[in-house]
């Protein structure tokens, strides 16, 4: 019983419980059903903020431990053990924050097998949960691969006409990637004895001092580099996403934004940066140089789609190069602005396929063209829109602006990376992001009636519709006006990483 009321563990199974109840239910019980999922993960979120509550922020090092042997085997030491820190603790609350906002998304979207789609998004949740808690490698890689089942088949059942092309596309990627990982993880077993995170931490430097070569610490980096680079998704590995966003439903596409990608922007800074400092220290201006390519990229091709979920898909690619200079810049404003960004990506791009789909139920097509002249039609939609817009292309007073713009301090001033020109440049994708945002916005919601527009009774956003946007609205204008409480439950863990560095 104690087990099962340890915070972390009630906090990561309980959408299981949910899962459990509607498979009892009738299939044709659509509304019920959703009431369930929802209900289970609002609960979910509530036992999130209770994990906030008992967080110290004053305190750098891992909280509210659930440790428990678990296999213990021919020598292999394997624990069940979640914990939370300042590293993981707001991408926690962005997960336990955006499922329910998804599934409320879902409420007219999903009619077919809603049972099906339910239970899938919930055990999503369980896995996203797992990854961002779990503090052995062994238990760690397993919630990362659980997450690829739940997601393939909501793409894949659920999504558009080239569903199961993305389906397919986005599993195949992401196990090639893992299993590169799969071996790394063996290796660090075999040789510290243990997969438990912090006892590894421990060990590894004297081995690296004795019987670790540089060479071997740099194939174990790019190993779990491959992983995680994959799913942030990092140039030139990116190709799976556009696809994946474009095909996937709505609350696919916000909950694979929102937080899947976040998982390989968290490896990078759970297991590479604290696993391998050496070899990071040594990569950083590879990554950096990467990250910026993905900037600059993902700005440019952003602006050439004809299809606007498409475009906001290949911002990710732009916007998550931002996470990853941060990262790497390896400095308290470069890493605290690059996990700021993360939750501020959820944030303002979660929105923006939120609003995309709303508008999608209607028309059933996302070709910039055929639009024009929304706002006049829909004011409450295109007021809401232009906020989303502006918080991505990061305009000061929301929170994209705040993300952007600690990264590009700690990217101008980091000894790691040891070129400005890598922000310099950068910066240059803050301002693409405002062309290819304001071109989108101008063609879909001002100027002349498009198409759609004129042969179409379009009606403007209802109250579910709202109170499914209206949460990350507000969490826009939170962090881009007070953002020192979320830098607050960062920083000491922040110092912490960085301390350990050989910089």
């Amino acid at each position: 019983m104690e087990f099962l009321l340890q915070p972390l563990t009630l906090l990561t199974f309980l959408p299981l419980v949910g899962v459990l109840v509607i498979l009892f239910m009738n299939s044709e019980s659509k509304n019920a059903i959703r009431w369930v999922a929802l209900g289970t993960s609002l609960v979910t979120f509530v036992v999130s903020l209770w994990v906030l509550t008992q967080f110290d922020s004053s305190n750098p090092d891992l909280q509210l431990e659930a440790k428990y042997p678990w296999i213990q085997v021919a020598g292999w030491n394997i624990y069940y053990y979640l914990a939370v820190d300042g590293l993981s603790i707001l991408l926690v609350l962005l997960t336990a924050f955006l499922t329910p906002i998804s599934l409320l998304s879902t409420w007219t979207a999903v009619e077919e097998r809603v049972k099906d789609f339910m239970i899938f998004f919930l055990l999503l949740e369980v896995g996203m949960m797992g990854v961002f808690l779990a503090q052995d490698l062994f238990l760690f890689y397993i919630f990362w691969e659980f997450t690829l089942v739940p997601m393939y088949f909501l793409i894949g059942l659920w999504g558009g006409p080239r569903r199961v092309y993305a389906a397919v596309k986005f599993f195949l990627y992401t196990m090639a990637g893992s299993i590169l990982m799969l071996v790394a993880i063996l290796f660090l077993g075999i040789k510290t004895d243990t997969f438990n995170v912090p006892t590894m931490l421990a060990r590894l430097p004297d081995l690296y001092a004795t019987s670790i070569s540089p060479q071997t610490q740099m194939l174990l980096f790019i190993a779990f580099a491959a992983a995680f680079a994959i799913k942030v998704p990092m140039w030139p590995l990116h190709s799976w996403l556009p696809d994946a966003h474009v095909e996937a439903p709505t609350a696919g596409s916000v909950i694979l934004a929102g937080v899947l990608l976040k998982m390989g922007t968290y490896g990078f800074l759970r297991f590479n940066i604290q696993l391998f400092p050496d070899a990071t220290v040594a990569a950083a201006p590879w990554i950096a140089l990467l990250a910026t390519i993905g900037i600059i990229y993902g700005a440019a091709v952003s602006y050439a789609q004809t299809d606007v979920k498409k475009l906001v898909a290949y911002s990710s690619v732009s916007h998550l190069g931002f996470v990853m200079l941060g990262l790497f810049a390896l400095n308290a404003q470069g890493v605290a602005g690059a996990i700021l960004q993360m939750i501020n990506h959820g944030l303002s791009t979660g929105a923006l396929f939120l609003l995309i789909g709303m508008i999608y139920e209607q028309t059933h097509t996302r070709e910039i063209k055929v639009y024009g002249g929304l706002w006049k039609i829909t004011p409450i939609f295109g007021t809401i829109m232009l906020i989303a817009s502006l918080s991505s292309m990061g305009l000061p007073g929301l929170n994209g602006f705040i993300g952007e713009f600690t990264i590009l301090l700690g990217a101008f001033g980091s000894e790691a990376i040891g070129n400005p020109w890598y922000a310099g440049i950068s910066a240059i994708g803050v301002i693409m992001a405002a062309v290819y945002i304001l071109y989108m916005f101008q063609k879909v919601f001002l100027g002349p009636a498009g198409e759609i527009t004129e042969h179409h009774e379009l009606k403007d956003l209802n109250w579910r519709e709202i109170l499914t946007v209206a949460p990350l609205v507000i969490f826009m204008f939170w962090i881009g006006l007070y953002p020192k409480p979320f830098f607050d439950l960062l920083a000491p863990a922040v110092e912490k990483l960085l301390s350990a560095l050989p910089l």
